[in-house]
């Protein structure tokens, strides 16, 4: 039985989303909820960064307004956007999570330096606090990125491609940990992914975006052959076996 307590953190009312007058969606309504686990997918160039924006408030809705609680984000960029850094260590990187909160010219403080430490610990990488993040692998990047997003302690932990570029292995242990932060944490996760497999099998909503439509719903309701299909232009076909859904391209005969 879950004894977790659902309360909405962020309601979007009748938003439109898009730069200047180039207007990508219309009328988006939903709500979004504590212990949320929402996948967003949908072709390049249909607004899934946008959205994120909106949602982030780097960028103005077009219409409509957000409500939202007074809520902190941990946004976890795809991993080959972040530029290689400075000879910094991997506590200096998951450090800089905090800055934003410490205010200018402060030192970090003793808690500080504790969240820091839990977050590298949620992530599991405690071991390599004191190596350089550009001698790290892909997979350890990545977790390093999430600690960082961690350490700011948000309700909402937002993953932009998170398993891109990462070998087998890497891919499916990062997955377990993002349904770990999930579950242990009642941490609500908005994960954009290119991988409709994994979507499926890991998150509870799914956002679909396509050139000019927007969806939402249950993976129950969402996950079907049709809206798949006009969301990727795409024979699409959709499996459940032993419970675990597998989705792939169709071949026209």
């Amino acid at each position: 039985m879950d004894n977790k307590v659902n309360s909405t953190l962020i309601e979007l009312k009748d938003i439109s989303i898009g730069y200047g007058n180039k207007v990508l969606h219309k009328n988006i309504n939903i709500i979004i909820e504590q212990n949320d686990f929402i996948g967003l997918v949908g072709p390049n160039g249909s607004g899934k960064t946008t959205f994120l924006k909106t949602l982030l408030g780097n960028i103005k809705p077009l219409f409509g307004s957000i409500n939202k609680k007074e809520i902190t984000f941990g946004y976890v960029p795809q991993r080959d956007t972040v530029q290689p850094l400075l000879p910094y260590s991997v506590y200096d990187v998951v450090m800089m999570g905090r800055y934003s909160l410490m205010g200018l010219l402060k030192l970090p403080s003793k808690i500080d330096e504790h969240i820091v430490d839990s977050s590298l610990e949620k992530v599991g990488i405690s071991v390599l606090r004191n190596h350089s993040y550009n001698s790290l692998s892909g997979g350890q990047r990545q977790r390093t990125l999430i600690a960082r997003a961690l350490a700011v302690e948000p309700l909402v932990l937002i993953l932009d491609e998170p398993t891109n570029g990462m070998d087998t292995p890497s891919h499916y242990s990062l997955l377990n940990l993002i349904s770990e932060l999930h579950n242990k944490n009642n941490l609500t996760v908005l994960l954009v992914s290119h991988l409709l497999s994994d979507v499926a099998n890991l998150v509870k909503k799914l956002m679909l975006f396509e050139a000019g439509r927007f969806r939402s719903g249950t993976i129950e309701d969402m996950l079907s052959e049709k809206n798949l299909g006009q969301t990727y232009s795409a024979n699409i076909e959709v499996k459940k076996i032993n419970g675990e859904y597998h989705i792939a391209s169709r071949h026209k005969e």
